[in-house]
């Protein structure tokens, strides 16, 4: 390529960068001599400038190609080397700071002119870096060419400067056993692409791949209602549901769960047949619910809130036989033309018919859970039986600590399947909220009186009780929280008013059954402003990658990447979404395995914990729910006033995340 060795050496610091996360516009700073007349040559003088050397990493180049792409830049900078790097930053006028140098932030440096000789009698002299003490650059690479005696090379030689407020003396050693790793790597085969070269040692690529993943448990082979019957073998009179007025056993329950089962079964319904429910939060939702898993149906949850036109489209793309709904509901718009079975408090209460026997496999589909589709049109998630059963039997949730699990999420938010399922599986009770929102006195009364012991909170409500009542989880022995980055100021809040309260951050989305990802907070939070999402739940496997797939280093950004038991099946009716979305799993412990792509990026902090960082795309979450901004502007554009719409999140007071549209009206209208 015509390349010199500083050019490489160029373009593989470039290429590290780029793989580290500093993007596709990598600028460096490198010193110049300045000599460019040659009456220069033997004038003492100090000529030297500093160039800033920009390099498109872009495109998945070939090292080859890169290395061109780096030649022609620094040719081209060389041409205009006498304009002062002053001048430079004085016409472009970047935004200065006391915490950076302006333009560049990494400076590399290779001394290749031969050394001069200088011997006196019985002196010898050396060339040495000298050291200030002090950090111009983040980071400046000084390096060396080294020649023997003859003039043969004999290496390169040098030293890495560094600010100590950024950077430490093993992260800087990492990083420059990083730059020697890929740059023998490219060299030996320079017409492979630079992304899928791996940076990582054989022994980070297994610790932050196999050993942080290894999660794995057994798991029981059965659906949900089989799970359940069980469980009512072991504790029949156990309190299974608490409701406002009253209670159900296990027993009870069961009971109720089969009579309407038969009932589904009767009318014509089959496993693997979808049957929504629209009621609201009652104990009868819950035997609604139940019954659907008995009769090895698909349960589709509908909120009574939902705008006609979101039910009507669930119910055409779910195909949905069935709905199961009560006097008040019915009357939603929407659901009119289905056939549906009315709830109420006395339904199925006479005599247990018995199970309805219907073989249902832990594989089959257990629900479908809509989220917010970037084209305007929702996307419905397929849950398995399996993928449940392996978030409620998780060892992280502590069946001592679990005994009263408060359900008041909406029905269609998917942290109601760990409100339901880790109680009803594991001997608990499920206390049932009130219908509607709960503020946070009717939260109060509810925790406190009817002595709910572990509840989830989005981290937007559990900040308002972390402000205004933080006392009223005295008495809950664990609180789950998450759907938005956790405050930890709440966390201390709560910890001080709620010495004997468990923080757990946990995330994970509706693709991933709930939770993917746990964080256990300390007695005493003494961390950063946003509680970390944590390690890998049993039997889940994560992983921070780059574009190419590649796992990142440790404190890099990535995206990550979610695979394992709670993976759901992928979109209803959506292949193409499907198949963007969940992809081949290159790190799998079984053939075929599937990865979720959240576009969630992250980073690995200290201890290896995950640390949320934000999104690869412009989707955004407000009080848990998953909020695309493209759904809205498809709404409002097609409104025959508007021309153009423009949605985005603004936190204009901490904790009070709004949607503000901006629109530009149709003047041909």
């Amino acid at each position: 390529t015509g390349a010199s060795l500083f050019m490489v050496l160029q373009a593989g610091l470039a290429a590290l960068l780029t793989r580290l996360g500093a993007g596709e516009d990598i600028p460096l700073g490198s010193p110049i001599a300045g000599r460019t007349d040659q009456a220069l040559d033997r004038l003492v003088g100090f000529f030297v400038n500093t160039l800033v050397l920009r390099t498109d990493t872009g495109g998945d180049p070939s090292f080859t190609e890169l290395v061109t792409r780096v030649r022609e830049t620094s040719l081209a900078a060389y041409t205009h080397q006498d304009v002062p790097f002053e001048y430079l930053v004085e016409h472009l006028n970047p935004t200065r700071t006391l915490a950076h140098h302006p333009l560049f932030q990494i400076m590399l440096a290779l001394q290749n002119s031969p050394e001069s000789k200088f011997e006196l009698p019985g002196l010898r002299a050396d060339i040495e870096l000298g050291r200030t003490g002090t950090a111009k650059f983040d980071l400046f690479f000084h390096l060396v060419e080294r020649h023997d005696e003859d003039g043969r090379p004999e290496g390169i030689g040098g030293a890495v400067e560094y600010s100590g407020d950024i950077y430490d003396a093993p992260t800087v050693q990492a990083l420059f056993d990083r730059w020697i790793r890929l740059l023998a790597a490219a060299t030996a085969e320079p017409d492979r692409s630079f992304g899928t070269i791996d940076i990582l040692t054989a022994e980070e690529h297994r610790v932050t791949v196999d050993d942080f993943n290894d999660t794995a448990l057994p798991l029981p082979e059965a659906s949900l209602g089989e799970l359940f019957t069980r469980q009512v073998s072991m504790t029949p009179d156990a309190v299974a549901v608490l409701g406002e007025d009253a209670g159900l056993t296990y027993a009870e329950l069961d009971a109720r769960a089969n009579g309407l089962a038969h009932e589904v079964i009767a009318c014509g319904i089959r496993p693997g047949d979808a049957v929504a429910v629209l009621l609201r939060r009652s104990p009868e939702s819950v035997v609604a619910v139940l019954a659907l898993m008995k009769a090895g149906a698909v349960y589709v949850p509908l909120d009574t809130r939902y705008p006609a036109e979101r039910i009507s489209h669930v119910l055409t793309d779910t195909d949905t036989r069935l709905l199961i709904t009560d006097d008040e509901s019915a009357a939603q718009p929407g659901s009119e033309t289905t056939r549906s079975i009315r709830l109420t408090a006395s339904s199925h209460t006479d005599a247990d018919p018995g199970d309805p026997g219907v073989v249902v496999s832990a594989d089959g589909a257990a629900y479908v859970m809509y989220t917010s589709g970037s084209t305007g049109v929702p996307k419905g998630v397929v849950v398995t039986h399996r993928n449940v059963v392996a978030l409620a039997v998780d060892p992280g949730f502590d069946v001592r600590v679990h005994e009263r699990v408060l359900l008041h999420s909406p029905v269609a938010f998917d942290a109601s399947t760990y409100e339901l399922w880790v109680p009803l599986l594991n001997g608990g009770t499920v206390v049932v909220a009130p219908a509607g929102d709960l503020d946070v006195p009717a939260l109060e009364r509810v925790v406190v009186g009817r002595g709910v012991t572990a509840l989830w909170l989005t981290s937007s409500l559990f900040d308002v009780v972390a402000e205004h009542a933080p006392g009223c989880l005295g008495a809950v022995r664990q609180v789950w929280t998450g759907g938005e980055a956790v405050s930890g100021v709440s966390v201390r809040r709560v910890q001080e008013a709620c010495p004997g309260l468990v923080v757990v951050d946990g995330y994970g989305p509706t693709e991933t059954t709930t939770f993917a990802t746990s964080h256990v907070v300390g007695d005493a939070y003494a961390g950063g402003p946003v509680v970390p999402i944590g390690r890998p739940m049993a039997n889940m496997r994560v992983y921070v990658l780059d574009g190419w797939l590649r796992p990142v280093a440790p404190g890099v950004v990535g995206e990550l990447h979610i695979a394992g038991a709670g993976l759901a099946r992928g979109y209803l009716n959506r292949p193409g979404a499907t198949a963007e979305r969940f992809v081949a799993d290159p790190y799998g412990v079984v053939a075929g395995a599937r990865m979720y792509r959240t576009g969630d990026l992250v980073r690995r902090g200290p201890g290896g914990v995950l640390e949320f960082v934000g999104r690869v795309d412009q989707q955004v979450k407000i009080r848990g729910f998953r909020i695309e901004p493209g759904e809205i502007e498809a709404v409002l554009t097609g409104h025959p006033g508007i021309a153009q719409a423009a949605v985005v999140a603004r936190e204009d007071l901490p904790g009070d995340t709004r949607l503000i549209a901006y629109v530009v009206t149709d003047t041909d209208t």
